[in-house]
């Protein structure tokens, strides 16, 4: 039989937050807050590795599947597509069924299509297990953020959800690193095999230690128009920020998907006022420090994950990295992550999230400019200082604006807040690399004919040129076969100064959407809801 916590909580716009009402105290390992958060953090990082780790196995999988280019993209892109449209939905069925049996069946569910991704031989099977590992993957993320804020009183959320960030930031920065030893040394399905040990130890622990907590007023049926209405809305959003490099920006086909967006986000806004239990009451956003939360986590991922896209080019193309090499190059981060989350937690309890969210975005506008200044010749050292100071910029504003989602949602809606949250990240990361990637083409396309020139290389056609900006937009220098080693030298040089004016704009665009991040994280504030959660279980 399943253990179950009924809560009673308040609104989003009442003064003093209910305490828990009928909780059943926790009974030995069941429902124990530390443990809890070790449960959730497995089954987080098997999700937040998988984001990166898949990258450094793409072009082995391309060449034993004998995949186009094309068939390469759609490994991440099914991926990202399934975990962005349906993270919100995923979130209310957490709501309405209990998070803990959604994080059971999203653990399970993940290790096994990445154990079906291990044994497939087609890159369409692939790609469909990829699929299936995003909608489980949505279901077990916004769980765990449910299960954190019914489980630790107010005091203590804090800093849960700093090692919670932590878990994140390390998982996702430490994939390329796993995966390039996991591809050198044994092969490219190793990369996903290794979720099945995770997942049965993630499924094991949840089993024996998870409490299940629901609300009173927790929702009892389904707003399907809205799943349907805003399922397309995100679907067609993703879909034109994921082909617009490809489609051009100015491409009919790009502005007739985020046309279709607007209009369904539209539609479901309308529907969502109509409906008895919405999928998401429109109410939440009249919380100014929710919605401001919600806009942090956009233009944080913006700045991160669109910088963060072209530093990887920067070190495996421009200094000839290896991706272990190259992740190892990404430690100051990922260093300043692991130890700059839980400090961050403990400061925000301490402060608020106002003063640590506004300097966390401060300090990360200061390591995005001082990724602008790398060049070619830039050595280790001064590379490690811009990336440890993003690092330190980020943990601050993972867990601050993370409570204030969360935290300012009434408790029978943890779910759907956390599914905001994972889908503001994810949406941010794609507009990240889709407009900085656009900064970056426009750069390369202005400066490359001219530099070119300026060497005194051979003219090139049209055609030509249009082959070389694109293999400049990612650092690669386009030598073609043969080419004396003086004009290959030229290439190089030219290619990679032209590379690196397009790194050096995009970083500057992203510091100053860091920027204005510092302004909206002036609106934030402690989640008025964050203790009708708290009392349940062993501190």
């Amino acid at each position: 039989m399943t253990s179950q916590t009924t809560v009673d909580t308040t609104g989003p716009g009442d003064k003093a937050p209910a305490a828990p009402s009928e909780a059943t105290p926790a009974a030995g390992l069941r429902g124990h807050p530390w443990l809890t958060l070790l449960t959730v953090a497995v089954g987080v990082m098997m999700v937040a590795l998988d984001g990166t780790i898949v990258a450094i196995a793409n072009p082995a999988i391309r060449d034993d599947l004998h995949a186009t280019f094309a068939d390469v993209q759609w490994i991440t892109n099914a991926y990202f597509l399934a975990l962005a449209v349906t993270l919100i939905t995923a979130g209310k069925l957490g709501d309405r069924f209990g998070h803990r049996q959604t994080f059971l069946i999203g653990v399970t569910g993940f290790a096994a299509a990445s154990g079906a991704i291990g044994l497939s031989h087609s890159i369409a099977a692939v790609v469909t297990f990829r699929v299936f590992q995003g909608l489980f993957g949505a279901l077990l993320m916004p769980a765990a953020l449910g299960l954190l804020r019914a489980t630790f009183p107010a005091e203590k959320l804090n800093m849960a959800i700093g090692i919670w960030g932590m878990v994140i930031g390390a998982s996702t920065a430490g994939g390329p690193i796993l995966g390039g030893v996991l591809v050198q040394h044994v092969n490219w399905q190793s990369v996903f095999f290794i979720n099945v040990p995770v997942g049965v130890l993630a499924l094991v622990l949840g089993a024996l230690i998870l409490l299940d907590h629901r609300a009173k007023n927790a929702p009892r049926s389904f707003d399907l128009p809205g799943i349907v209405l805003l399922s397309g809305a995100m679907f067609c959003l993703v879909w034109a920020l994921i082909k617009a490099p490809t489609w051009g920006w100015g491409d009919g086909m790009t502005w007739a998907f985020l046309a279709a967006s607007v209009l369904l986000f539209g539609l479901f806004a309308f529907w969502e006022t109509k409906v008895a239990e919405p999928l998401i009451p429109l109410g939440l956003f009249r919380s100014v420090p929710l919605s401001a939360g919600v806009v942090l986590m956009v233009l944080m991922a913006i700045a991160f994950m669109g910088g963060l896209f072209f530093v990887t080019f920067y070190l495996q193309k421009v200094h000839g990295m290896s991706p272990v090499d190259a992740g190892l190059h990404l430690l100051p981060l990922t260093g300043m992550m692991i130890v700059g989350s839980p400090l961050a937690g403990a400061a925000i309890t301490r402060l608020g999230p106002r003063i640590p969210l506004a300097g966390g975005m401060a300090v990360t506008a200061v390591a995005m400019y001082g990724m602008s200044t790398l060049e070619a010749g830039t050595g280790s050292a001064v590379m490690s200082i811009w990336f440890a100071l993003l690092g330190l910029g980020l943990a601050p504003v993972m867990v601050g604006a993370t409570e204030v989602i969360v935290g300012n949602a009434p408790m029978e809606l943890s779910g759907v807040a956390g599914g905001l949250q994972q889908a503001a990240m994810q949406i941010g990361g794609s507009l990240g690399t889709a407009v900085l990637g656009a900064v970056m083409a426009s750069k390369v396309d202005s400066d490359l004919p001219g530099n070119w020139t300026g060497a005194g290389l051979p003219k090139l056609t049209p055609a030509q040129l249009d082959q070389a900006s694109e293999a400049v937009q990612v650092g690669v220098a386009p030598v073609p076969q043969g080419t004396p080693e003086p004009i290959a030298a030229k290439i190089t040089q030219v290619a990679h100064d032209t590379f690196i004016s397009g790194m050096s704009l995009a970083s500057l665009v992203a510091a100053g959407v860091a920027a204005v991040a510092v302004l909206v994280a002036l609106l934030t504030k402690r989640g008025a809801n964050a203790e009708a959660g708290a009392g349940v279980g062993h501190i």
